[in-house]
Order: C-alpha cells, then sequence, then structure tokens
C-alpha cells in the first residue's frame, strides 16, 4: 500500500538539510526540534530510506538524501506555484464560466446581455446550458444557475436579481376575440392553457393572488412542452393562454402581441441567481451577479 508524505514533512526536511540540525531548522519554522525530528522520520518511512545520517553531534544527507532533496524542492515550488495560480484566478475574470438558464428568458434576454459582458471581460469563457428542467447544481459542472420562484433546495445559495417579479396571464388578441377574455381565475377551465414541463412535473396548478386571498386553478389545453419558449409562440399565435414569468413575455407584451389578463393577480416568481455553494461565487460570478442585476433594471 502506497504511504501518504505530508507536505509539512517535506518542508521540514528541506529545511533541515539547509540548515544542517533540527534544532536551527524547527527555530527557523517555528516548532520544537521534537516535532521537526518527528516529521523526518515520518518521511522517512513513507519513503522506505534514511534521508540523514545522524550521530550525537553531526547531522548530514546520506545519499538517499542527496538524490531526493531536489525532488522534494520541486514538489514544494510546484505547491507554491499552484497556489499562486489559484490566488490569481480568485482575483481575475477569467477562465471558464459554467451557467443554466431557462429557455425562454436564456435565448431571448440573457444572450445578448451575455454578449456585452464577455465584451466587457475577454478572457472569460461562456458555457451556457438552456434547459427548463431543476439542473441538479452538486452533480452538475456548473458554476451557476438563473431560475424563477422559490427554491425547493434550502442549502443551495439564492441571489436575487428580480426580486419582486411576477408571473403575468397572457393571450393573443386574435384568440380573445375568438374565445372571449376570462373575467375570473376560475373562468380558465373553459379556455385553452398552453403548460410546460418542469422537470417531471407538468406546470398545471396556476396560482393567483387576489384580493381576498390565494387561488389555484388546474388548467388544461391541447398543448404541452418541456420548452417554455415553445409555449410563449404558441400563445403569439393564438393557439391559448400563456401563465409564466412577466419578463418573457414583456417584449410581446409591449408590441401588442399579447394581452395581459389579470395583471394584479400573478403569482409571485423572483428571478434568482443560484450556486450549490459560497465557494463557488467566483468573481466571474460576482460580476455577473452586479451586471444581471443592472441589466434587469433597467
Amino acid at each position: 500500500m502506497t504511504k501518504i508524505m505530508r507536505l509539512d514533512d517535506l518542508r521540514v526536511f528541506v529545511q533541515t538539510a539547509d540548515a544542517g540540525s533540527f534544532s536551527l531548522a524547527a527555530r527557523q519554522l517555528d516548532l520544537t526540534p521534537a516535532y521537526a525530528s518527528g516529521a523526518v522520520m515520518r518521511l522517512e518511512r513513507a519513503l522506505g530510506t534514511r534521508l540523514f545520517v545522524r550521530n550525537t553531534r553531526h547531522l548530514r544527507l546520506s545519499e538517499a538524501g542527496e538524490r531526493y532533496l531536489p525532488h522534494a524542492r520541486a514538489a514544494l515550488d510546484a505547491m507554491a506555484q499552484g497556489q499562486h495560480a489559484l490566488a490569481l484566478g480568485r482575483d481575475e475574470i477569467a477562465g471558464s464560466l459554467r451557467l443554466s438558464a431557462p429557455s425562454d428568458f436564456g435565448r431571448r434576454i440573457l444572450l445578448p446581455w451575455l454578449d456585452d459582458f464577455q465584451q466587457r471581460y475577454p478572457r472569460l469563457s461562456v458555457q451556457l446550458s438552456i434547459s427548463d428542467r431543476a439542473v441538479d447544481l452538486v452533480r452538475e459542472p456548473l458554476d451557476a444557475a438563473i431560475r424563477y420562484g422559490a427554491l425547493m433546495d434550502s442549502s443551495l445559495v439564492a441571489l436575487p436579481l428580480v426580486a419582486d417579479l411576477r408571473r403575468a396571464l397572457c393571450a393573443a388578441p386574435a384568440y380573445l376575440a375568438r374565445y372571449g377574455t376570462p373575467d375570473a381565475p376560475q373562468a380558465l377551465r373553459q379556455h385553452n392553457c398552453l403548460r410546460y414541463f418542469w422537470g417531471d412535473t407538468t406546470y398545471e396548478r396556476w396560482q393567483f393572488h387576489l384580493p381576498h386571498g390565494s387561488q389555484t386553478v388546474v388548467v388544461n389545453g391541447d398543448r404541452t412542452s418541456d420548452d417554455a419558449d415553445l409555449v410563449r409562440r404558441w400563445a403569439v399565435a393564438g393557439q391559448g393562454i400563456v401563465y409564466k414569468s412577466r419578463l418573457d413575455l414583456l417584449p410581446d407584451i409591449l408590441a401588442g402581441r399579447l394581452y395581459e389578463i389579470f395583471p394584479a393577480y400573478g403569482e409571485p416568481a423572483p428571478l434568482q441567481l443560484v450556486c450549490a455553494h459560497r465557494s463557488l461565487l467566483t468573481p466571474a460570478v460576482q460580476q455577473l451577479l452586479v451586471f444581471l442585476r443592472s441589466r434587469a433594471a433597467s
């Protein structure tokens, strides 16, 4: 079985070889002589050879110690260089940024924002996954995800982008002219409601916040997709009523392609940047957070 060598033991060995004694090396490293001697003995056991020739008065490197010393120095230098590279990486906006975003928001809104973000930081490489499923941030190689709504997993780190965002209930003017405009949430049961999947669940329990309290309506319709962008396109084409983030639908609302129904009753759907752990809040992720908050507010 391979024995594990400790980095501190390597450091004591190199310092002892330079100092010529355990006591002097120990003082230089702020250790006790006994600890320094024990560290070298541990390293010798791991290597299976004697590194020093010892007697009561003198200490010198053995033949094996002479051969091993430059490799020990190289190992310590490599470790120091690696720590320096990590320190630079923590402070530099460069490298790879791996993101996941919902389909509609990712394609229509996030893509041009990311173009501008990369122009600011040209050494940054962005990997974007567009998906309407709840990606596992712990298991998948992602730095962050952009999500709507409250998180089911409380262990994740959620950083708000737009805290007061709501869902919007919308339909094309042509659909409303043909089938009429619902006058209450319960009336949606008589309409063709366009639904989408979120993970393995169909989003068909539509909740509204009315003046007298919350109301949930189980809706139905003839079209369902795992791509929320496609569901929005169906709504614009007059195929039914859609209920999703107002941010996704806003360009169509402003252009008159969609009409907003019950604008004050929409369910809260805050937009958030989500990470698996605070250690993943690298400078790149933190700068992206600031950038997206600025863009979402404008």
